[in-house]
């Protein structure tokens, strides 16, 4: 068969099974993986079975307690499908996440009842990144049933820490040589191919003061009122992170961000101690040691410019950025050449200033690209939002798109 005739008979393969990928999907949308508290062995074994159905043995890889305890967690399951061809191929990894964010507020849908209207499917983890189980496990299929010699193997990793860094995800995988792929894709967001992204950090500062009556104020160290010198002393800080850009496309400047405050005792007490969650995201130029070196410097000195006071500094995660390993071109290539075919426009490679699992494929020489479901934007999809949802039509041709690239990377 020519290459377009082959192309023709994975997209009719995926056609003829959409309905059957719709009802994979809403099945893992309507179990939870809220994350924290992160229990996420249920979600896990119940897509174990549903994969057991089209002849997927998926082992089950699960982390021990006490490491998944250690990380603030409850349960950690992942899954590894390994499909094997003919000899002398590339094994090609495709990894997509089940950990998400807990719903917030403001649906108006139920965020695990997987309601489908007007074409689009509504859910927690709808479009990041379950969507892409879907993805990646029908695109397997459409190119085992092509009737074409294959060689090498695809190695599904459906994993579930990559809210929490990947450590317990991928990187367990990877360092307990449950796979060893030559080139992956991890879950995608949108159009483009991606093929670098920002890096994390995350600290954690604990400001420290000394407790007192609001009435006698002056007996007491005011904690709080030292943490606001360390978010001014943040918030300054973007200013001058907006004066250097990033030349990767997709990509503008780095940026600080206080996600989390907590702290004080009572209305009528002068708190001594307030903690603040600070993420920092860092362009691809950016040397990570120096970044947190320097962050670590401007938080002791705002909050012990206030006679008294003291700060605590524990690094929570560090994601190196991510940036494009010389061995990507047959993914790159074939990803955009496939995209632009079925989705009828112009799709190319580019960065985002998200982080994801992708690094850590790349951090060990793995060429790595993010491609999968979604919309145009992230935030067309509502991803990590309320009333979170994929396009249908979108899940479909992506499923086309990374069957046709799977095809021209592993046929004989």
């Amino acid at each position: 068969m020519t290459a377009p005739s082959l192309y023709a008979a994975v997209d009719a393969h995926v056609d003829a099974n959409f309905d059957e990928q719709v009802r994979f999907l809403q099945e893992l949308v309507r179990v939870p993986t809220d994350t924290p508290p992160g229990n996420n062995t249920p979600h896990a074994l119940r897509t174990r079975e549903l994969l057991a159905a089209f002849g997927f043995d998926a082992q089950a890889v699960e982390v021990p307690p006490e490491v998944v305890a250690r990380h603030g967690l409850q349960s950690i399951t992942n899954l590894v499908v390994r499909r094997r061809y003919g000899d002398g191929g590339r094994i090609v990894a495709l990894n997509a996440h089940g950990d998400v964010v807990p719903p917030g507020e403001g649906w108006t849908f139920d965020p695990y009842g997987a309601q489908i209207v007007d074409g689009r499917l509504y859910g927690r983890a709808a479009a990041v990144s379950k969507s892409d189980f879907s993805t990646f496990t029908f695109a397997t299929r459409a190119l085992e049933a092509a009737g074409v010699a294959l060689k090498g193997g695809v190695d599904l990793l459906f994993t579930y820490d990559e809210e929490f860094g990947g450590e317990l995800g991928p990187k367990w995988l990877l360092d307990h040589g449950l796979t060893a792929p030559d080139l992956e894709i991890a879950a995608g967001f949108g159009y483009e191919v991606v093929t670098a992204h920002n890096g994390c950090l995350q600290l954690e500062a604990t400001v420290h003061g000394r407790m007192g009556h609001a009435a006698v104020p002056d007996t007491a160290v005011d904690a709080l009122q030292a943490a606001t010198r360390v978010l001014v002393a943040l918030y300054d800080e973007n200013t001058r992170l907006r004066q250097t850009l990033s030349a990767v496309k997709g990509i503008r400047h780095g940026y600080v961000n206080v996600g989390q405050i907590s702290g004080g005792t009572n209305t009528n007490v002068v708190p001594g101690k307030v903690v603040l969650k600070i993420d920092r995201r860092m362009i691809p130029e950016e040397d990570p040691v120096q970044v947190e070196a320097g962050l670590r410097a401007l938080i002791e000195r705002a909050a012990t410019s206030l006679p008294g006071a003291g700060v605590d500094i524990r690094r929570l995660l560090l994601a190196h950025a991510m940036q494009p390993l010389p061995g990507n071109r047959p993914l790159v290539d074939a990803l955009c050449a496939h995209a632009t075919e079925v989705f009828g426009e112009k799709v190319e490679a580019c960065g985002t200033p998200l982080y994801t699992d992708a690094r850590l494929f790349s951090e060990r020489g793995i060429p790595a690209v993010i491609y999968g479901a979604g919309p145009r934007t992230v935030l067309e999809s509502n991803a990590k939002r309320a009333d979170e949802n994929i396009v249908l039509e979108d899940l479909r041709r992506a499923t086309k798109v990374v069957a046709r690239t799977l095809l021209d990377l592993l046929r004989a």
